[in-house]
């Protein structure tokens, strides 16, 4: 196991060098000269030419990208064309932001799409099955803006439940955090749960039918004991799967989320740096999504192998 983790860690190494590679090349493609909006609109050709002299962006390609991997390999990467701080103090003060809301709309997720992907299987073809299966679908179906402005109107508008935007740190006020983090998550978290609620659905309908589960049947074992013992944890090593997966989008998703709820996070960062040019701040975001996203599969790894015990990352293997 330790060398399987160590393997993937050094894989890791090249993917790493590869998103930042895309990015840093995308970012030099699209239209637009942050000189520009940095020296402001009245600004002289001659006064543009200067800042981006300043700020390196007149020399050659090949020349900026071996000038920033230098950097990153320094711990160094760069300072925010336009808030003027470095890059990495800002990414580390939003990080905690998207990561906390995310793992909150991963906690009502796997919550309530297991929960009702379970119950929906057990009671196959009956009413109950077919309102939670058509509740997932509707989820599946609504993106997740239309949701959160809907949620708005309902939960902060009319019923004044919640508030509209905003956000609290989570290690000042923890009530106050769960309240601004409400509504966020339940936006993110409504598609995935349609999703892994049909997955659990159909994965615990095929282990229900499978010889072992008839068999602790025969022998009288108590519903409870047969679903709660033999087929759930079954039912979870492909749940586990996808949960790398919809943690991931839920990441991403917090783009345009994190936009209409005004929260200080990550997405909006991402959201605001790529609309003003932030060159820097862009390329150190994605390079550290990127490693958080490497990092998740390899948990996810390691908890596959936990409840599947066919599976084995042995030295040897």
């Amino acid at each position: 196991m330790i060398r399987y983790i160590i393997n993937r860690l050094l894989i890791s190494i090249p993917v790493l060098f590869l998103v930042s590679l895309i990015s840093f090349s995308i970012m030099q493609l699209v239209p637009g000269d942050p000189a520009v909006l940095i020296a402001g609109l009245s600004a002289t050709p001659a006064e543009v030419e200067q800042v981006r002299i300043q700020l390196g962006l007149d020399k050659p390609f090949h020349v900026q990208l071996l000038s920033w991997y230098g950097n990153m390999l320094d711990g160094n990467l760069g300072t925010s064309l336009l808030l003027g701080r470095d890059v990495l103090e800002v990414t580390l003060e939003r990080l905690p932001v998207s990561f906390s809301i995310a793992l909150y709309a991963l906690v009502l997720t796997v919550a309530v799409g297991i929960f009702s992907g379970i119950v929906a299987a057990l009671r196959q073809n009956t009413w109950v099955d077919q309102i939670v299966m058509t509740i997932a679908l509707v989820g599946v179906s609504l993106p997740n803006f239309w949701l959160a402005l809907m949620l708005v109107i309902l939960f902060a508008v009319q019923l004044g439940w919640l508030p509209s935007s905003g956000y609290v740190d989570f290690r000042e006020d923890l009530v106050g955090w769960f309240q601004a983090a409400t509504l966020p998550a339940v936006s993110l978290a409504m598609l995935q749960m349609g999703l892994l609620a049909r997955i659990t659905r159909s994965t615990m309908l095929e282990v229900l039918r499978q010889d072992y589960i008839r068999t602790a049947r025969a022998k009288g074992l108590p519903h409870y004991r047969v679903v709660g013992k033999h087929a759930l944890k079954n039912v979870m090593i492909p749940v586990i799967t996808v949960l790398g997966i919809i943690f991931s989008l839920l990441l991403s998703g917090s783009v345009v989320i994190e936009t209409i709820f005004s929260i200080p996070g990550m997405g909006s960062l991402l959201g605001s740096s790529i609309l003003r040019r932030d060159y820097p701040v862009i390329q150190g975001g994605l390079l550290f999504v990127a490693t958080m996203l490497l990092l998740l599969n390899l948990v996810v790894d390691v908890l596959y192998a936990y409840f599947d015990p066919r599976v084995r990352y042995d030295d040897g293997e």
